[in-house]
């Protein structure tokens, strides 16, 4: 993968499981923003292939491409709300583009996405800049679900956050691929997170990507992978998932 004719991703072989939470993490520049873009349809990738769900994306047509991109949903960070537009209506914006249903309908589903959410009815009427930076979070992922995607996917969801409300947000994830049969990869740096929610981790180191478990990627050789996960924060992590 190049961006601005520079290398920053190559002879990547990734194979995320069904079912599975899947952390992707790296130092700052390693390429993971890149990473989600490239699957998300956002870049294309310079050569290769990227199979989601069974489907090449850049094979599709165009009718063909907007039907793909309702199997799955997308949070990026800080939620990426429409500002101009009230919670309720950002939610509403792929279910009126992919869905023929009345406003009635519309408005019930919307009101069910924030229950899943774990946000208050009233919230349905603010607007993104009368959010705090945990709920603009709920609020993005209620977008991103609103369509009951197959597979999420999660920009550093955490990243804000408190401990405490990353906490409730990791355990919200958990509880939704276990009530939704969710797909997940998730772009983070929250050691906790990794560590409480992940059952592998994808790590981007010199342009490549190492996949493992937590206690496989403790054992791998590789220095700033060790150092990473068997560090003071990661060995404090660790304990507090038990």
């Amino acid at each position: 993968m190049r961006v601005d004719g520079r290398v920053v991703l190559e002879n990547l072989d990734l194979e995320v499981r069904r079912g599975e939470v899947l952390g992707v993490v790296g130092a700052s520049g390693a390429g993971k923003s890149v990473l989600l873009r490239a699957l998300v349809g956002l870049l294309r990738p310079s050569s290769g292939r990227i199979t989601i769900l069974g489907e090449d994306r850049a094979a599709l047509g165009a009718e063909e491409r907007r039907s793909f991109d309702a199997r799955f949903g997308v949070l990026f960070q800080d939620g990426a709300l429409f500002s101009s537009l009230s919670v309720a209506q950002n939610i509403q914006v792929p279910l009126r583009e992919h869905l023929a249903l009345s406003d009635a309908l519309i408005s019930e589903l919307t009101r069910l996405k924030l229950a899943v959410v774990g946000l208050p009815v009233e919230a349905a009427l603010k607007y993104p800049a009368e959010l705090s930076g945990g709920m603009r979070k709920r609020a993005g992922l209620a977008r991103a679900l609103a369509l009951d995607p197959e597979l999420l996917f999660l920009d550093e969801p955490t990243a804000g956050l408190d401990p405490i409300a990353a906490a409730e947000f990791d355990a919200l994830i958990a509880d939704l691929k276990r009530s939704m049969h969710l797909t997940v990869l998730m772009v983070t740096h929250d050691l906790d997170s990794l560590a409480a929610i992940c059952d592998r981790i994808a790590v981007l180191v010199d342009r490549r990507l190492v996949v493992g478990t937590l206690d496989e990627l403790l054992q791998h050789p590789h220095p700033w992978i060790r150092s990473y996960f068997a560090g003071p924060r990661g060995r404090a992590a660790q304990r507090a998932a038990g």
